[in-house]
Parts: structure tokens; C-alpha cells; sequence
């Protein structure tokens, strides 16, 4: 069973940056893929963001490509989201992800662990 914890969430005015941050447990994971997902109020969990259990692989969603770097450093087990140009639009819970292969996903039907999110707030 893997853990997850999710931090470094919070308010930050539009044009800021943040970074977001994923420590596993449980069980090692550096062979799997982890990703990144949010949901905004009212809407379903997106992609955001996954990266390969090497960390030599990653895949973006279209709306922060160019703007979000997900890395991994896997001797601390953890997950990063470095998030830049924020806009008001990335206001959402993010969520990290893990799934027991090192095939990289968009869906979330297709991860295995999920953490409880951190809250992540863009004002204009």
C-alpha cells in the first residue's frame, strides 16, 4: 500500500508561483509513475501532470504545458509540481497520484493511490 501526502498548496496572487510537493510511503515507487490532478468547484478531477518512475519521461496537460515542471527526486521519494504564470484558472484541490506500472496516463481511472490534495488558490 502506498501513501501519499500532498503539500505546499495556498493563496497566491495571479503571475505567482508555487510549489507543490508529494512524499510516498508505503512502499517504494520509484518504477512507477506519479502524477498530478485537480478539481476545481463544480468540475471533474483534470490531469495536470505525470512523470515516469525514472523520471526521464513526463506528460502535461495542454493547459499548463509551458507553465507547470513536474520532477521527482526518488532518493527522498517525492514528487514535485512547480507551478509559474499562475492564473486565476488553476484555482483547484491538486491531487497527487500514483499507478503500479511505468506507463505514463492522462486517466485517472488508470492510477492505483491517491492522496487527500492541497488546496491551491489563485486571486486576480
Amino acid at each position: 500500500q502506498v501513501q501519499l501526502v500532498e503539500s505546499g498548496g495556498g493563496l497566491v496572487q495571479a503571475g505567482g508561483s508555487l510549489r507543490l510537493s508529494c512524499a510516498a510511503s508505503g512502499r517504494p515507487g520509484s518504477g512507477n509513475v506519479m502524477g498530478w490532478f485537480r478539481q476545481a468547484p463544480g468540475k471533474e478531477r483534470e490531469f495536470v501532470a505525470a512523470i515516469s518512475g525514472s523520471g526521464g519521461r513526463t506528460l502535461y496537460a495542454d493547459s499548463v504545458e509551458g507553465r507547470f515542471t513536474i520532477s521527482r527526486d526518488n532518493t527522498k521519494n517525492t514528487m514535485y509540481l512547480q507551478m509559474n504564470s499562475l492564473k486565476p484558472e488553476d484555482t483547484a484541490v491538486y491531487y497527487c497520484a500514483s499507478k503500479d506500472s511505468d506507463f505514463l496516463s492522462r486517466l485517472l481511472n488508470r492510477y492505483n493511490y491517491w492522496g487527500q490534495g492541497t488546496q491551491v488558490t489563485v486571486s486576480v
